[in-house]
């Protein structure tokens, strides 16, 4: 595999320093009890079971540049994290964890994540990638791939792509998916079109918990367009994932607004998908949610030299970036990485609505909205009052946040 130049150097420094500062590292065994171990020259490293293959040519390449091994450990990615926090604090856990950026609140709130050094290297992100690796204004994150939704379209039924909300509705049925609890997960780049983000940002970039954007004048005006559509039929609460999935492939819908998930059973039902950008209800950018996986830096690994050279100078490479493509078929962070698997157009449309994407906010008071969101929303398609429900929302989530 190639190594970043920059890898090059650090190498020798490691080679060094593992006797010396990475004394202390991680077994390994089977129970997970892990870092707090004096077996030096080793870094333990959890990963999504699914994806120890594609990791393996990168563990392999830098024990035999440096001498530190890399024990990779599949995990559920269901257990992962809070068997990460449980563990850090008493010293054990691996050194590394693979996980999503929206973990960052809770690993930073708990003490329980390094930050990581980029360098240069920070220039060689998507970045959108770089901003969800970030909180607080420090790097935490080494991202490896970023994963947003998209319009799905039937090309065979409608040809060419819609250019606005409306003239997407004229052309065939459209179908998100709903529920009883509404998912503003799917919505919000019809609420992002009337520039109400949830949170607005520091001078870092940073979401501020202190700015809540739902209650803006584009938020009532969200609400407002939410009730037209459910009075229209446009959304439906009765229309779950399934649901809007069977309408997509047996063709009663022609445009279905979903993720790179769902890609694989429309191609493998016959039909011809094109990705199209989400349109917009107002003319303004209708920006989705980013979600943002890559790998975080124990705060108690005794091995941080080696684990931020291994995630900078090793995963943060085009060569293993692409095996984790390969392995997931989610867009890589790495521009170069990412350019290079958009030579299939369904990634190059998701590459392109992920240009628009803001990272989902990390932050623990999106908990709050989170609680509330989707009920409201589901309950202004359904009939509620849209300035009386939107308020009581906003009321709901500034009071739970205080």
């Amino acid at each position: 595999m190639k190594v970043n130049k920059r890898g090059i150097v650090a190498a020798g420094a490691i080679a060094i320093v593992s006797t010396l500062t990475l004394a202390g590292c991680s077994t390994g065994t089977s129970s997970d009890d892990t870092s707090g171990s004096d077996d030096s020259g080793k870094l333990v490293v959890w990963v999504d079971a699914e994806r120890v293959d594609a990791l393996q040519g990168a563990a392999d390449a830098y024990q035999e540049k440096t001498g530190v091994k890399v024990e990779l450990t599949g995990k559920s990615v269901d257990d992962m994290k809070d068997d990460f926090i449980q563990q850090v604090p008493t010293g054990k856990g691996p050194d590394i964890v693979m996980g999503a950026h929206d973990w960052l609140g809770e690993l930073s709130t708990n003490g329980v994540v390094a930050p990581i050094e980029l360098g240069d290297s920070s220039e060689d992100y998507l970045p959108v990638a770089l901003q969800a690796a970030t909180y607080d204004g420090t790097v935490y994150m080494l991202p490896y791939a970023v994963e947003n939704i998209a319009v799905l379209r039937n090309a065979d039924l409608v040809p060419a792509a819609a250019t606005s909300f409306d003239d997407m509705l004229s052309k065939g049925t459209f179908v998100v998916e709903q529920g009883t609890e509404g998912n503003p997960y799917h919505l919000y780049p019809f609420q992002t079109a009337f520039g109400a983000p949830v949170f607005g940002t520091d001078d870092t970039g940073s979401y501020d918990s202190t700015d809540l954007q739902l209650g803006s004048e584009g938020g009532f005006a969200f609400a407002d367009w939410l009730g037209a559509q459910g009075a229209a039929g446009v959304l439906n609460t009765d229309i779950d994932g399934e649901i809007a999935k069977q309408q997509f492939l047996d063709g009663t819908a022609a445009f279905w607004l979903t993720g790179p998930w769902n890609v694989g059973a429309a191609t493998d039902a016959g039909i011809n998908v094109a990705i199209d950008p989400i349109p917009s209800p107002t003319g303004e950018t209708a920006s989705p949610f980013a979600g943002v996986k890559g790998f975080f830096v124990s705060s108690e690994s005794k091995n941080k030299v080696a684990a931020n050279d291994f995630l900078v100078n090793y995963i943060g490479t085009e060569d293993v970036q692409l095996d984790l493509f390969k392995a997931g078929n989610i867009l890589p962070a790495l521009t170069a990485a990412a350019d290079t698997a958009a030579a299939d157009p369904i990634i190059a449309g998701f590459q392109a609505v992920g240009a628009d994407a803001v990272p989902m906010p990390a932050i623990p008071a999106m908990g709050a909205v989170w609680e509330f969101w989707g009920v409201a929303e589901a309950a202004i398609i359904n009939g509620e009052d849209p300035a009386a429900t939107w308020q009581k929302l906003v009321d709901d989530v500034t009071a739970a946040i205080k």
